[in-house]
């Protein structure tokens, strides 16, 4: 099993939701999130004075998978979240060793 972790620009929540349910994934996690790469924030202004937003709002999407369904899942991702301008996004693949459903305590794959 693998655990994929997108990190989107937010307006792209409700289409990666969709692409990955399209794809079989059953459940996820969202997670508000703020940070910065490449894009290394902007300037604003508010009430005359200008300020620098280092930290720009972003969701984080994880899903544990199959191994099967993972190149499909950052296919479906990549396709619903990308806009072509910087700050995109990036996208994260680990390994899971071990996933237990707390109400059944099933294990492994008949857990996700």
């Amino acid at each position: 099993m693998k655990k994929v972790e997108a990190i989107i620009k937010p307006f792209k929540l409700d289409e990666v939701r969709e692409a990955l349910s399209d794809i079989g994934v059953s459940g996820l996690t969202v997670t508000e999130v703020k940070g910065f790469g490449r894009q290394k924030g902007h300037t604003e202004l508010y009430r005359g004075a200008e300020y620098v937003v280092d930290f720009l709002p972003k969701v984080k999407v994880e899903v544990i998978i199959a191994d099967n369904l993972v190149e499909r899942a950052i296919e479906a991702i990549i396709k619903a979240a990308r806009t072509g301008k910087i700050g995109d996004g990036k996208i994260f693949v680990t390994s899971v060793e071990q996933v237990v459903r707390i109400r059944t305590g099933e294990s492994g794959e008949a857990a996700v």
